[in-house]
């Protein structure tokens, strides 16, 4: 696979202050392979509209973080346009899907829960009224694109929303409510609900489907059956696929590129859907983003390629291409379309020691098996019960874990702020899912030894350093020096090059000299993009008058 590279992001100082307009600039280089990802999920991040809090009847009757609590499409993009994620180099967001989810609660042994976080949809074709309209999604998108971010959509193949007393489960030609998968072989994590009570749609049937008639009459209702009835038939008679469920929600979740421009997908629960349907995904998602770069040619991001990652959980870097899937049986999901898999492996492999840890991700992404695609790393996410560093107590060596790990990196909403993992009140996975803490933020909150203040300014820090050298992700790494631990990158494809120096872990008792082993030359001005300053290589060396435990050098 070529890496993708594109122009367009606008280039920004190395300031962590959150700045309140955007900064045009000389366009850096874009690289998947070293986007800085921030995930979020849109209902606990900022709400812009309290008037969207509870739409369609819903109730605040749920369990402890298994409501919605009111984050909307509007306050991610208030938060674009003040400079929040520009400030910490972020280039794409991944947002949880906003299609319109099930009306009900539902209890799945944890109490009663709704779906505020995307994954229960109930019509793929609508966003869910409480994030906010068509337009509301439209001017995120937008407010992203001005900024240089790009958007990757959360989309599920896999599964609909659970059935409640008002949100019925779809025909039986659609989906199948039993068995519970064993997880054992590729049938029995494929052909079965992942968990009791969530529908599983049939993506390995060609039998041809009607409409679900739930979708009929509430599309009658808004008016709109006439025209996605429409739709449909031309799709269907330009692909040639037959009307089987699979190719429908590859049309519906395509829409989304051709109508927004969003620039990528994650695709949730690959694993338990089949490996080519993927390829059919990408191959429509290919030719949507066409579409919408010709229909939008002022909008576009140059000659960027569509993007995907997908989600096959417990995925580690060290498996390379081949995930097992039990009973001798495995799959190449990198064949089957996807530019990355997100790496589970760094939340136990950010345990391990710098280098250990730096070197063998490099080889695995440079000579390795892995050699031309990347991972998309995470210290933690919305539904991985053991995160790094859960109690937040090293904020710090986080950041520096992900950030300057190779490949791609993904922040989990509050990383950057040290934003609590554990709430005593809620049981699972939504004790990872509570609100953005702008407050502590706000506040400057004392925490552990640290103030979150600061952790957002080495965030920061080390986010804008990715942002601005494709070699800290996508560059092949070299320790120079085990202590203080130093370490280069360096990148030199498709007529772009760059490279940096890092030094970790420096006495902050004393002003430090750094030793840059002829990566950059006598007389070479060099900048630390932790402190900001610049200085001159003057025998090998190259010193900035700090006392930093970090510092960060490129031109």
């Amino acid at each position: 696979m070529a890496l993708a590279l594109a122009f367009g992001a606008p280039a920004l100082a190395a300031e962590p202050a959150v700045k309140s307009a955007a900064t045009p600039a000389a366009a850096k280089p874009f690289l998947w392979e070293n986007a800085t990802v921030y995930f979020l999920l849109t209902d606990r991040f900022n709400n812009a509209f309290t008037g969207n809090d509870l739409a369609y009847g819903r109730n605040a009757d749920a369990a402890p973080l298994r409501g919605f609590m009111g984050g909307d499409l509007a306050g991610i993009t208030n938060k674009i346009n003040d400079g929040y994620f520009d400030s910490l180099g972020v280039n794409a967001i991944w947002l949880t899907p906003p299609v319109e989810q099930i009306h009900e609660g539902t209890d799945e042994g944890t109490g009663k829960s709704y779906g505020f976080h995307g994954y229960w949809a109930s019509d793929f074709t609508a966003v869910d009224a409480n994030l906010g309209t068509e337009t509301d999604f439209r001017n995120f998108v937008e407010a992203a694109h001005a900024r240089g971010i790009r958007v990757i959509l959360d989309v599920v193949m896999n599964h609909i929303g659970p059935e409640t007393t008002i949100d019925k489960a779809w025909p039986q030609q659609w989906v199948r409510t039993e068995p519970t998968c064993a997880f054992k072989d590729a049938k029995s994590t494929i052909e079965c609900t992942l968990v009791k009570n969530l529908p599983d749609i049939r993506t390995d049937s060609n039998e041809e489907v009607e409409l679900p008639p739930q979708l009929v009459q509430k599309w009658r209702r808004e008016g709109r059956y006439t025209q996605e009835v429409k739709e449909l038939d031309e799709f269907f008679k330009r692909t040639g696929h037959p009307r089987a469920p699979r190719y429908y929600l590859i049309k519906w979740h395509t829409d989304w590129i051709r109508k927004y421009g969003v620039d990528g997908f994650r695709a949730d629960t690959v694993k338990h859907v089949e490996a080519g349907v993927w390829k059919e995904l990408r191959t429509e998602a290919d030719a949507a983003f066409a579409d919408w770069k010709r229909a939008n040619p002022d909008k576009k991001f140059g000659d960027d390629k569509f993007y995907m990652t997908a989600e096959v959980f417990n995925y580690d870097i060290a498996h390379g291409q081949t995930h097992d899937l039990g009973g001798g049986q495995s799959a190449n999901y990198y064949q089957a379309g996807f530019d990355s898999l997100i790496n589970f492996g760094l939340v136990r492999d950010a345990n391990k020691d710098y280098e250990s840890l730096f070197s063998s991700y490099s080889n695995m992404l440079h000579g390795g098996a892995l050699n031309g695609y990347t991972v998309l790393n995470y210290i933690d996410s919305h539904d991985y019960d053991q995160p790094f560093d859960r109690e937040r107590k090293k904020p710090f060596e986080s950041a520096n874990k992900l950030l300057l790990a190779p490949g791609a990196a993904q922040i989990y909403y509050g990383d950057e702020t040290a934003r609590k993992l554990d709430a005593a009140d809620a049981v699972g996975d939504a004790k990872l899912r509570t609100f953005m803490n702008w407050d502590e933020l706000e506040q400057n909150a004392q925490r552990d030894g640290y103030k979150v203040a600061e952790v957002r300014a080495h965030w920061s820090k080390l986010g804008l350093f990715r942002q601005a050298h494709v070699a800290v992700g996508a560059g092949v790494h070299q320790q120079l020096q085990a202590k203080p631990y130093v370490f280069k990158r360096t990148y030199d494809k498709g007529g772009v090059r760059d490279k940096v120096v890092v030094a970790l872990d420096l006495p902050t008792d004393k002003v430090s000299i750094i030793n840059v082993y002829g990566v950059f030359a006598n007389g070479q001005k060099v900048r630390d993009y932790y402190s900001g300053r610049t200085a001159v290589v003057k025998g090998g060396k190259v010193g900035f008058g700090t006392r930093n435990a970090t510092v960060l050098i490129g031109q």
